[in-house]
């Protein structure tokens, strides 16, 4: 059974380098279980919409990863959704055993991902140095 991504990954406080990280990293797994999967009978390609989801986890304003009420005056957040919003692949050309796995799609979709994940590492290593510079401005 597959884990929930949004509570598993996503925490509000994060920056949106970081939230995209954790998407991205999901998103490897998918890709890797479908490129795995090519030759397997009546496998469905699965993948995430990506932008869906980004925006669904910054904009709720919720910190995915637990949340303390330390008053009874305190608003319940609403919970994330417990599944995920997975989608499959509809293939371009049919297969006659029903698997969904296109590998020229699946490649270009790793590629891609590992292309605008490694932007957001950079992104994110960038933020934390100039948080790092700042720190050391101040100190006597």
């Amino acid at each position: 059974m597959d884990t929930p991504y949004v509570a598993k990954w996503a925490r509000s406080e994060d920056s949106v380098h970081e939230q995209a990280l954790r998407l991205r990293t999901r998103r490897f797994e998918l890709l890797s279980a479908n490129i795995a999967n090519a030759d397997t009978p009546n496998y469905k390609a699965r993948d995430i919409d990506f932008s869906a989801e980004l925006d669904r986890v910054m904009g709720s304003g919720q910190n995915f990863a637990g949340m303390t009420m330390t008053s009874p005056r305190h608003i319940e957040a609403s919970k994330p959704a417990l599944e995920e919003d997975l989608m499959y692949r509809v293939p371009l050309q049919s297969s006659m055993d029903g698997n969904t796995v296109e590998m020229d799609v699946e490649r270009v979709a790793f590629a891609e991902n590992a292309l605008r994940m490694r932007f957001s590492i950079q992104k994110t290593a960038d933020e934390y140095k100039d948080m790092l510079k700042l720190y050391q401005d101040m100190r006597p």
